[in-house]
């Protein structure tokens, strides 16, 4: 029986524990420091309705990924969700990404439009070669649609004075190739929410089944190049290590510390059944506002009630580790701590990964990959260079 130490209860470390169950032959152990799995995709209540921190709607342009959640918690497909964002200086709404059916509403469509025909002559040249941020969008779809929806959002969302410090972002929706209508740049992906009234808990506990699992447990030290760590006051070793926590913690930040962006998160219950219009989920705003989005639960969970409930949210450098900071110079700090990382170490995740645009599809993916190198007899992690943080998954 081979061993293995799953660190971290969230999606990731449990969809890794349901993998090596089904591969047999593990004896697995999940250590958490919370008192319960699931981390921000658990469900929570407030004033009668199911909320999780953050929308946690399963996005994914896999049938793979959703066949496999689908059985074992069953999906509402809800293909007809919207965006929109508010952009003050027209005192308007617009679907995001950015579409032309909006565009051609505002009331300076023919400037955008002339600084778009410019940007086809140079055949988007400036976005294809931009170095931040600023210059792709800028690049990409003109400095008009870039200050109306890009500047201060992305300004605030990072918490940042200057967009050209956001030099990647392959994460980012693709401005040089705008839709016609709000619906098109979603259509090829799958939108759903579990059915059951708490959501995704029903998987947290059917996954980690056959594990060992430890709450409200903190590993105390790490040795990842010999895959021991520490906990409960005994030393332990093990065959494999499913780290899914942020990895300079597991290094002791030797290299120096991944910096993270958290999130305060309010909730507010209103008077009324629906706030949003029928098929808007979500409202961004690109504004000086202090918060990037609102999101109105009972859309995904389908919750009766005659109140609803709505979550704001707005960015802060305290409250969790949450979204990993989009600069090339950290990536290549956590590239050295890849590097560092043996054989048989796997570091999934958005927090283990890294990497910004990693969703709970991509979490199972990652899991799916690990299984097969190990169902394949080998323990050759894919992580260094652009690993399996898979480039396929930086959409």
């Amino acid at each position: 029986m081979k061993t293995a130490l799953i660190i971290g209860g969230g999606f990731s470390g449990c969809a890794a524990a349901h993998q090596l169950e089904m591969l047999s032959g593990w004896d697995v152990t999940l250590v958490e420091s919370a008192p319960f799995l699931g981390a921000g995709v658990r469900t929570q209540w407030f004033g009668g309705h199911p909320y999780t921190f953050g929308p946690r709607h399963f996005l994914t342009p896999y049938e793979e990924t959703f066949t496999y959640l689908n059985a074992i918690v069953p999906i509402r497909r809800c293909p007809e969700h919207e965006f929109l964002t508010y952009v003050e200086r027209d005192n308007a709404f617009y679907a995001f990404p950015i579409n032309m059916t909006d565009v051609r509403t505002m009331p300076d469509y023919s400037e955008i439009q002339a600084e778009m025909d410019e940007k086809k002559r140079e055949e988007f040249r400036g976005a294809k070669e931009a170095k931040n941020i600023e210059d792709y969008w800028i690049g990409s779809v003109g400095q008009r649609l870039y200050d109306k929806f890009i500047d201060e959002y992305s300004k605030k969302m990072w918490l940042i004075d200057d967009n050209k410090k956001i030099d990647t972002f392959g994460w980012s929706p693709k401005g040089v190739a705008l839709k016609d209508g709000p619906r098109a740049a979603w259509d090829s992906a799958i939108s759903g929410y579990p059915y059951a009234p708490d959501g995704y808990d029903y998987y947290f506990g059917f996954a980690t089944q056959a594990a060992r699992v430890l709450l409200s447990t903190t590993i105390t030290n790490f040795d990842i190049p010999n895959k021991n760590v520490t906990f409960n006051g005994e030393k332990k070793s093990y065959d494999i290590i499913v780290n899914t926590i942020a990895p300079d913690t597991i290094f002791d930040e030797c290299y120096g510390a991944l910096p993270f962006l958290g999130r305060e998160f309010h909730k507010i219950v209103f008077p009324t059944e629906t706030v949003l219009p029928e098929n808007v989920y979500f409202l961004y705003y690109a504004n000086d506002e202090k918060f990037t989005r609102l999101v109105e639960y009972k859309k995904f969970t389908h919750h009766v009630s005659p109140t609803t409930l709505i979550g704001m949210e707005i960015p802060t450098f305290g409250n969790g580790k949450h979204y990993p900071m989009p600069y090339q110079s950290e990536q290549i700090r956590a590239e050295r701590y890849f590097a560092d990382m043996p054989d048989g170490v796997f570091s999934i995740g958005r927090a283990g990964s890294y990497l910004y645009g990693i969703d709970i599809d991509d979490c199972i993916r990652q899991t799916m990959l690990m299984a097969e190198t190990l169902r394949a007899g080998g323990q050759d992690h894919p992580v260094p260079g652009e690993n399996y943080r898979f480039p396929e998954l930086q959409r």
